[in-house]
């Protein structure tokens, strides 16, 4: 990979629960995760069950150094990182972080209670590699790597979340998952954090038909995305964090309506790359 290489690829797309099965096959039952690349450098978006593919993939070809970005803790973007096989393995350094905790909590906290009894029979003190927890607020602008920006923005989410813009090589990919759009409104903090930027990862878990049925639950619309999209002139819209009862053909019939509505629109599905 050259230094210049800026692409996305989808681990997992799938909201609130893994739903294997060949009614999701084409698109994938696996939990959030995605993978962006950086030239050399690797930023992992969510840990859910997506990672433990990944990670089947990056032990394959060598050592990893990476970092993981939480939008937040909820079970369906955790659950795969007690199965992320590079965090065993020595000479590997994974750098976990995340920017939506309060009170006592922090991110090292946080992943203790995920791997601690009576839930899962051994602690994260059994990872081999070299894994360091890290705590920003969101809003904050990271640096992680040599040449990366890292914008983040609160999102509208129970127990909060964050978004993400990650800036590299004069092009941006953002990452806005797990937030309920304001009704009446575009979400400002949102619009700020995608401005201008090539590709959106969007939260499209109802559609606009379905969401009052849903409000105050955290997510949002393929509808709103495209909203968004056309007000912040951002090129392409990925639409994630699929309802776990959306079937391959529900989600071909939103991927022909969205790209009428918004030509940039595309369903993510796993295995899919986006370069912006």
């Amino acid at each position: 990979m050259t230094d210049s290489e800026f692409f996305v690829r989808f681990w997992g797309v799938r909201g609130s629960i893994a739903c294997p099965g060949p009614e999701t096959a084409a698109y994938g039952g696996n939990t959030s995760c995605i993978a962006v690349h950086c030239g050399p450098h690797l930023l992992v978006f969510d840990a859910g069950t997506g990672l433990r593919k990944l990670g089947l993939e990056l032990a394959a070809a060598g050592t990893t150094d990476a970092d993981l970005f939480l939008s937040h803790t909820h079970i369906d973007h955790i659950e795969g990182l007690p199965f992320f096989r590079p965090a065993y393995l020595p000479g590997n350094r994974l750098r976990i972080w995340s920017g939506h905790l309060e009170d006592s909590m922090n991110t090292e906290s946080a992943m203790r209670h995920l791997m601690n009894a009576p839930v899962f029979p051994v602690s994260v003190d059994v990872f081999g590699s070299g894994v360091s927890f890290h705590d920003f607020s969101a809003g904050d602008t990271l640096a992680p790597r040599p040449g990366i920006r890292l914008r983040t923005a609160a999102l509208n989410h129970p127990q909060n979340a964050t978004g993400y813009r990650v800036d590299y090589n004069g092009k941006s990919i953002c990452y806005v998952t797990d937030t309920e759009h304001r009704p009446d409104r575009p979400d400002e903090d949102i619009l700020a954090l995608i401005e201008g930027a090539e590709v959106m990862i969007y939260d499209s878990m109802f559609t606009d038909d379905e969401y009052p049925d849903f409000a105050g639950w955290g997510h949002s619309t393929w509808q709103e995305g495209t909203r968004l999209c056309r007000s912040a002139g951002v090129r392409t819209l990925a639409i994630f964090h699929h309802l776990p009862e959306r079937a391959d053909a529900d989600l071909d019939r939103i991927a022909l309506e969205a790209r009428e509505t918004f030509a940039g629109a595309v369903v993510a599905r796993e295995g899919m790359t986006l370069a912006p």
